[in-house]
């Protein structure tokens, strides 16, 4: 048995720009990311701070006019590492599904309306599986009723437009592991879902990942659910990774001013009657108009003229194992 701590996907200075008419947005700009085998990652931010483009980006998933143009993205195979990026395509189609799955956001519109839920999970196998037809039917039903799905003999032959939303959700569950991957990407699962319906995805991606072992990457912008799952978090903004660390390090001691405002932001038991929740101050610049210098410094409370709006902020390390933030405010730290 391969040791837990053993990474199965390291992704270095990861970038992606989406060359438009009116200039080029750095939707993913210099990601560093390692995910170890058996380990739950959050990647939290605001909408908008390139954590859907990065797990695309690591499957080679970009859409035109997106288009990586630089980093790494490798990935552990039977036979050694390989970089998803510069790799075949034979190689990339056997890492996706066998070795790294991804649940995407909407599965309304991720799943074909025209092919039945059935076919759509079968096809997955056979395409990584040296079965039978029947064989992977039989697997299918057997993966809709694992994930919670009742009568999954007569939903597998169900169109999705029939399901509903929550019910969608767990078939893109059950198709992610159908090949048994060693990763899971999980973008916003619970997107678009009642609260009830949330809670039971959730549980249900809690249990699956303890039962298989597997690595999940979590990427929402709730930090609420990255609390109950997460054993790591990664804060996202504008492309980058400005802090990640152990869930209870980041949480509990906060060191980047964005990190700070996230937490600050997040309703809490105990608060005193009618007191106002304090918002992230500002918004999101727009995607042609990055801030020189360190992204957040517009709307940083803790900004040093003449220092966050001229450099750019490189990783500090802290003490803790792990644990790395973007900010000047640390640089003596460093040294």
């Amino acid at each position: 048995m391969v040791a837990p701590a053993e990474t199965i996907l390291e992704i270095r200075d990861l970038r992606t720009h989406f060359e438009l008419e009116d200039g080029v947005v750095r939707a993913v700009d210099g990601v560093d990311l390692d995910i170890r085998r058996g380990e739950v990652v959050a990647v939290v931010g605001e909408s908008g701070c390139g954590k859907s483009v990065m797990a695309r980006s690591a499957l080679r998933l970009v859409d035109r006019p997106g288009r990586i143009v630089g980093g790494e993205v490798r990935v552990r195979t039977d036979t050694g590492w390989a970089d998803v990026l510069t790799a075949d395509g034979r190689t990339v189609r056997s890492i996706r599904g066998a070795r790294v799955a991804m649940v995407f956001q909407e599965p309304m519109t991720s799943m074909s309306p025209m092919h039945t839920l059935g076919d759509q999970i079968a096809e997955a196998i056979l395409l990584h599986e040296p079965v039978t037809k029947a064989e992977a039917r039989a697997r299918t039903v057997e993966l809709l009723g694992r994930v919670g799905i009742p009568a999954p003999e007569r939903r597998a032959g169900e169109y999705p437009f029939q399901m509903s939303g929550g019910m969608l959700q767990r078939a893109m569950i059950a198709m992610a592991l159908s090949c048994g991957p060693e990763l899971l990407i999980a973008d916003e699962p619970t997107t678009a879902l009642d609260v009830t319906t949330q809670a039971q995805i959730l549980d249900l991606l809690r249990s699956l990942q303890r039962d298989t072992g597997m690595a999940l990457m979590l990427i929402t912008h709730d930090l609420g659910v990255a609390a109950q799952l997460a054993d790591r978090v990664a804060v996202m903004y504008l492309g980058a990774v400005v802090e990640h660390g152990d869930l209870a390090d980041v949480f509990r001691r906060p060191r980047h001013p964005y990190t700070k405002a996230l937490l600050r932001s997040v309703p809490r038991l105990g608060a005193r009657p009618r007191e106002r929740l304090r918002p992230v101050r500002g918004m999101v610049p727009p995607p042609y108009r990055r801030p020189d210098g360190c992204p957040f410094h517009p709307r940083c409370e803790e900004f040093m003229a003449g220092r966050c709006d001229v450099t750019v902020p490189p990783p500090v390390t802290g003490p803790e194992a792990g644990r790395a933030v973007r900010c000047l405010l640390y640089e003596e730290t460093r040294a």
